[in-house]
């Protein structure tokens, strides 16, 4: 039902969120018949996945749709974007990441402006060696679907993978033209190989005819992303609708006043909120929220970190790039989420020989909700050690191991815990 009401409370405003991501239901145990087609869907439904190669538990693509699937099959994401016809398809979105094929000519703008949207000087490649860029490209479309190891391997007599030169980074001389021309739409990504290095292909074999045909102007694209964005988040600020697809410069705010002015967005008052705050036409206000399970760093629900704050309380920093002597929740925290409230958070790692979910650290969540009273919840261990079974049984561990060095207020009543 639509939201008429021109005022909420924080507690709505954080249903609204959960409802339009999807995490408003109650958990399951499993969704085995997840095909790529409704996994597809659900991508669509909150507008893109974010890759990330750390593997410490699970790849960060993987965990957002088990957080509000269940255990599901893997391999049907990898069909729906590595195998033809796509439905899926990996570019640079938020990050890098995996979105919807219809999104794919949206996402020009970000080509078409390689020089504001490529990090790291990979925009320079194309002026200081464009020869090689072309030579690159020429493999790709012999070779191709192929790695940037197999691209290096063709060039290796003229530019030496060990070799100190101006490329920079420990990025071998293909991978650097390789990126660049995935940034442009030079080259698309055909998939991953089992060791989650990337395919590179010609677009024209990978995306249909009618996508790469698509070439709606900046100004369309950008308005486009904003509204993905705006809908998937449900309710937020401009800021929080611009970082989903990373979105830079003066069309975004002309983008955004279009959609005000239209009726996409409507402005509301969040109690508690003290900033412009708007939402989605196709927002609702579920009637409760009670999904428990854990979310990824990388999960649209968390990874604006302003919105994370002002929505729910928390305050969350990712601390793979943190000393270990320094870190607070350790490696690889994941915040465990009960109802409309982060409860806790669990540095896990699975230890893929043992078939084992080990939990580093547990932790009470330091933040509360703003806008509510101190409600604990009940049998807090309890829910974890569900949440963790549940886990397991994903990812093929059959135990749940508390370490005698692990950290946390929460580890000894885990240890006590049936």
């Amino acid at each position: 039902m639509a939201i008429t009401r021109e005022t909420l409370s924080l507690g709505e405003a954080r249903r609204v969120a959960l409802g339009a991501q999807g995490l408003n239901r109650p958990s399951v145990v499993a969704t085995p018949g997840l095909g790529p087609a409704a996994l597809a869907r659900s991508v669509a439904g909150r507008g893109l996945l974010q890759i990330d190669s750390i593997q410490v538990l699970a790849r960060a693509h993987l965990v957002p749709t088990y957080s509000r699937h269940g255990a599901y099959d893997v391999a049907a994401l990898e069909r729906a974007s590595g195998r033809g016809p796509r439905r899926l398809v990996e570019t640079w979105a938020h990050e890098a990441s995996i979105v919807p094929v219809g999104t794919y000519p949206l996402l020009a703008v970000r080509r078409r402006r390689a020089e504001e949207y490529a990090w790291g000087g990979i925009s320079s490649v194309a002026r200081t060696h464009p020869e090689v860029v072309a030579r690159v490209l020429e493999l790709v479309g012999e070779l191709g679907p192929v790695t940037a190891a197999g691209v290096q391997a063709a060039i290796e007599d003229e530019h030496p993978r060990g070799a100190r030169t101006e490329w920079g980074w420990n990025w071998s001389v293909a991978k650097r033209c390789l990126e660049l021309l995935l940034t442009t739409g030079g080259v698309a990504v055909a998939g991953r190989t089992p060791t989650f290095e990337r395919l590179y292909d010609l677009p024209s074999r990978v995306l249909p005819a009618e996508v790469l045909a698509a070439e709606p102007d900046d100004a369309t694209c950008v308005r486009g992303l904003l509204e993905i964005g705006a809908r998937a988040h449900g309710i937020g600020t401009a800021a929080c609708f611009r970082d989903y697809f990373r979105l830079r410069g003066p069309l975004v705010d002309a983008a955004f006043a279009e959609l005000v002015a239209d009726g996409t967005l409507r402005p509301v008052a969040v109690r508690g909120w003290d900033a412009p705050t708007y939402l989605h036409r196709d927002a609702t206000l579920p009637g409760s929220a009670r999904a428990s399970t854990l979310v990824s760093p990388f999960d649209p629900l968390v990874w604006f970190r302003p919105r994370l704050e002002a929505l729910f309380g928390v305050t969350y920093r990712i601390e793979i790039y943190t000393p270990a002597a320094r870190r607070t929740f350790g490696y690889y925290a994941l915040p465990l989420l009960v109802g409309d409230r982060f409860v806790a958070r669990l540095d896990l790692r699975l230890d893929r020989r043992a078939g084992a979910v080990e939990v580093l650290g547990a932790f009470h969540e330091p933040g509360r909700a703003p806008g509510t009273r101190e409600r604990p919840v009940a049998d807090l261990p309890g829910v974890v050690h569900a949440e963790l079974a549940r886990l397991g049984a994903w990812l093929g561990a059959e135990r749940v191991v508390v370490p005698e060095d692990a950290r946390g207020d929460l580890v000894s009543a885990l240890r006590v815990a049936p």
